[in-house]
Order: structure tokens, then C-alpha cells, then sequence
């Protein structure tokens, strides 16, 4: 058995014991946890994020099943806070090492466990999943995430969601798009918040609808015609709100693929809402850096992230 056949049998389990008798019940929990206990060990699990099939698959290829790729705390310093990582890549690929695996174990030596979430794209050609999917994924990530805390170890109410680029603007419509959940759903995860409760965005798209609206991103995820109703709809400087999540932000001026205006626009309206936040622009630095490790000063902008992370509680 795989590991990702593990999970999704470990999850599917979960789901199954809403519908039957106590002790049956506590037959599959027991059994749930054995599962988990035998995993737990190795360096990188993962989980579909729905374990029958996503919602909206144009097919069964990998970038058609969206999954969370599992990066645990070690035990002796695991604090409780995890972190869903959504990798850059112009909703046209996703950037998993330096925007993704890199990231979530630098997360791992902060005792934070996290999460990389692979979430559909569409393609050069225009034929893949625009937009509601990514945010399906984005949501459906989070809840998820909640719905499993026990058992990855996690505090649900320390679940923050982080993002790169085109991440980073799935990431932010994530924490402005959010529900409570739907208390009369079938499925037990969809009745789980979908709230994040703090936001990273790194160098992210947030607008779509001004004149530093990064098109590449827009266009793959809503199209090439200009539709001004989707496009303020997830245009995310103009959908904070006093409930919009604590957001820590980073940018460069020299960034020329995505302009710094899009975080600038999108700390003012979390300032405006009175949401906590805390945003570096950096002088210099391209797109895409990650963590920037052959740049002295840019990489410092990892360490500014765990100040603010441990002068709001989610990191010692």
C-alpha cells in the first residue's frame, strides 16, 4: 500500500464512522490511528484531498488529484501551528521545490508542521481547470487540514495558509473567500470552517484589475476576456474585511513579473479593515526568489517572518 493510498484510506474511514454504529465506530478509529502510527515516521506523506475523486477532474493523471503533501513537526519541538503552502506558478504550474518543499521544511525546523498543497492549473493551451478549482482546492485544503488536526497533531485553530506569486493570490482569496462551512453537508469536511487563521504571501498577485494586474495569472484563471465582474470579484485588495486573517507580506521594487503595488494594495486595505499585518518591500531582488539564498539581505526576510510569527503566538 502506498502512502498516499494509506491516508486516503485513513481519511475515507474517518468520514465512514458519521454513519455507523459506536462500536464499529471504534473499531475503524482505532484501526485509523494504527494507520497513521506506521506513517508517521517517514520524511513525506501525503493525502488526496477528496479521497473519491475531485470535484470537476478532467481526468486521473496526478495534476488531476489535487493532494497535500505532509511535512510533520518533529515531535520534540512540534508547537501546534501548521502552515498550507501553496507554490507559485502562474496558475499554469506550481513551483514545488523552492516555493514549496524548501519552505515547509524550513517551517519543520521552526516546529511548525506543514503542508504543500498541489492544486489543479490549467495549461499553455488553455484546456485544464480555471477558476472555481483552484479555489475548490484552496478551500477544500483547509478544511481538511481542520478536520484532521488530532491526528496530525495540530492546534485547528493555529492553521495558517501561505503563498508565492500566483500562490500567493490563491492564498489571499482563500482568507478574503472563506465560509463557516455547511453544517447540513454529507460530506463531514465541507462542514469544517475554511478560514485561515493568518495568511504569508510572498511576492503575490493580488489584483486583477488594475494596471499592475499580472495578466499571465489572470487570464489562465479567468480567461482572456476581460470579465470586470470576476475579475473585481477576485481582484483581493478590494475583498478585505474586519474578518480577513492576519497577513504577513514581502515583496521587492525591482519585481517586474509581479509589482510590489500588489502587496502594497493589499496591507493598505487589511490596515484600513483593522487586520494585523506587517509588510517588507525589499530594494532589491527578481520574482520568484523563494528564499532568496544567494542573496544576503533578501533572504533576511525569512527571519522577519518568524519574528511575526512569534510575537503573535504561532511560533516559540
Amino acid at each position: 500500500m502506498t502512502t498516499m493510498t494509506t491516508l486516503t484510506t485513513l481519511t475515507t474511514m474517518t468520514t465512514l464512522t458519521t454513519h455507523i454504529n459506536p462500536f464499529h465506530m471504534k473499531t475503524l478509529m482505532f484501526l485509523a490511528f494504527f494507520l497513521l502510527s506506521i506513517i508517521s515516521g517517514r520524511s513525506q506523506d501525503s493525502i488526496y484531498l477528496w479521497f473519491q475523486g475531485a470535484p470537476g477532474a478532467l481526468g486521473d493523471k496526478p495534476e488531476d488529484k489535487p493532494c497535500l503533501f505532509i511535512y510533520p513537526a518533529p515531535a520534540e519541538s512540534a508547537n501546534g501551528t501548521a502552515v498550507i503552502i501553496c507554490p507559485g506558478g502562474g496558475y499554469v504550474g506550481l513551483a514545488m521545490d523552492h516555493e514549496g518543499k524548501q519552505i515547509a521544511q524550513w517551517f519543520n525546523r521552526h516546529g511548525v508542521t506543514a503542508f504543500v498543497l498541489r492544486y489543479r492549473t490549467n495549461s499553455w493551451d488553455f484546456k485544464k481547470y480555471m477558476h472555481p478549482i483552484p479555489l475548490m482546492d484552496g478551500l477544500r485544503a483547509v478544511r481538511l487540514v481542520r478536520f484532521n488536526a488530532g491526528k496530525f497533531g495540530i492546534d485547528p485553530h493555529r492553521i495558517g495558509i501561505m503563498g508565492f506569486s500566483a500562490g500567493g493570490h490563491l492564498a489571499s482569496t482563500v482568507g478574503t473567500h472563506f465560509d463557516g462551512g455547511d453544517p447540513k453537508a454529507p460530506d463531514p469536511v465541507d462542514r469544517i470552517s475554511s478560514r485561515p487563521d493568518f495568511m504569508i504571501l510572498g511576492y503575490p498577485v493580488i489584483s486583477f484589475t488594475t494596471e499592475y494586474t499580472h495578466r499571465g495569472s489572470r487570464e489562465h484563471l479567468i480567461g482572456k476576456e476581460l470579465n470586470p465582474e470576476l475579475s473585481r470579484y477576485l481582484s483581493n485588495e478590494l475583498q478585505v474585511t474586519t474578518l480577513t486573517p492576519p497577513t504577513f507580506l514581502f515583496h521587492t521594487s525591482e519585481d517586474d513579473g509581479v509589482p510590489p503595488e500588489n502587496s502594497v494594495s493589499f496591507y493598505l486595505a487589511l490596515r484600513k479593515a483593522n487586520v494585523p499585518a506587517e509588510l517588507h518591500i525589499y530594494q532589491k531582488g527578481r520574482h520568484g526568489v523563494g528564499f532568496a539564498p544567494n542573496d544576503p539581505v533578501l533572504s533576511t526576510w525569512a527571519g522577519r517572518l518568524a519574528d511575526w510569527m512569534k510575537i503573535n503566538g504561532w511560533m516559540k
